[in-house]
């Protein structure tokens, strides 16, 4: 039996154990990841060198760029260095980043995304108060706010997950470092300090997802109220992209955390640590900038004045 103290690595799950297919989760892991660093990356340059889209709702969309690329370059690079180098192991200090940082990433990202539904909420409920609710020492101490609260929990989750002692061995069944997985480990059965850490973070969750609720439902009756199409096509382009990335992590990630043990297996956890993981920060750039023509037109422009071939 292992402790805590002795372990200097953990075993990462792999995908597959044939080589083949090992090559097939690095080359698709990568298309997904370099997927995911061209639309964030685009999202950023666009919204730092436009000075017309340096709004809040612009302001925040950044942030969240940011966070999808922090989230996806937590656990695929190590994933793909592990299949392709048929290697498992990854170090206890690797394994506690992941634990922190991942975390970290996603809680901050759903905090930003209930803080981007009131900047809706605003601009669609109340536009004669915007300037005044939404200025740029608001958004930025929003913000904050959001990055800050996300190394809070990731901080109170690391450090509660590896004070206790781990002694079932060293193999977690994830394909990165994830607190469920490390708490599987351990022999103790003082879980007190986990469960009031875990407490917390659900109880801000539920509060955050109850905002959620009740502005998208204050912000379709006023939508619902416009008189002209054109301004109700126009409300809804700018909601809807926010409502599908919100709809998406938290379907996979509810699912995930809250499916009944019964049809619980390593199969079906890895399927859907993917989906909550990593399909998000690939999907959420193709979300906001196929119908958003703000967004669209700096790309646009700087591709025409690039030279044309022959």
């Amino acid at each position: 039996m292992a402790n805590s103290s002795s372990i200097t690595h953990f075993l990462l799950l792999p995908f597959t154990g044939t080589r083949q297919l090992q090559l097939l989760h690095f080359c698709l892991f990568l298309t997904i990841y370099l997927a995911a660093l061209l639309g964030n990356g685009l999202i950023i340059t666009t919204i730092a060198w436009d000075h017309h889209l340096h709004t809040p709702m612009y302001f925040f969309l950044l942030n969240l760029a940011l966070l999808d690329l922090g989230t996806i370059s937590t656990t695929v690079p190590k994933s793909m260095a592990s299949s392709l180098w048929h290697d498992r192991d990854i170090s206890y200090g690797g394994c506690a980043a992941q634990v922190f940082l991942f975390p970290f990433f996603m809680s901050a990202e759903f905090y930003l995304l209930t803080t981007m539904s009131y900047d809706r909420y605003v601009a669609i409920c109340r536009p004669l108060h915007y300037e005044t609710l939404l200025g740029s020492s608001v958004c930025v101490h929003l913000a904050v706010a959001a990055w800050a609260c996300g190394a809070l929990n990731a901080l109170l989750y690391t450090a509660n997950t590896f004070s206790l002692p781990l002694c079932q061995g060293n193999a977690v069944d994830q394909f990165f470092c994830e607190v469920p997985q490390i708490l599987k480990l351990s022999c103790s059965t003082s879980y007190l300090r986990e469960v009031w850490a875990i407490v917390i973070g659900v109880s801000l969750a539920l509060g955050c997802f109850v905002f959620l609720v009740v502005s998208y439902v204050q912000i379709f009756r006023a939508v619902l109220r416009i008189p002209s199409q054109q301004g109700r096509h126009k409300a809804f382009a700018t909601c809807l992209p926010h409502l599908a990335v919100v709809s998406l992590l938290l379907s996979t990630g509810f699912f995930a955390y809250l499916k009944p043990s019964s049809i619980s297996s390593p199969s079906l956890n890895l399927v859907l640590s993917v989906l909550y993981s990593v399909v998000p920060p690939a999907v959420n750039p193709l979300i906001y900038s196929l119908r958003n023509q703000d967004l669209k037109a700096p790309v646009q422009a700087g591709s025409d004045v690039l030279p044309q071939g022959p």
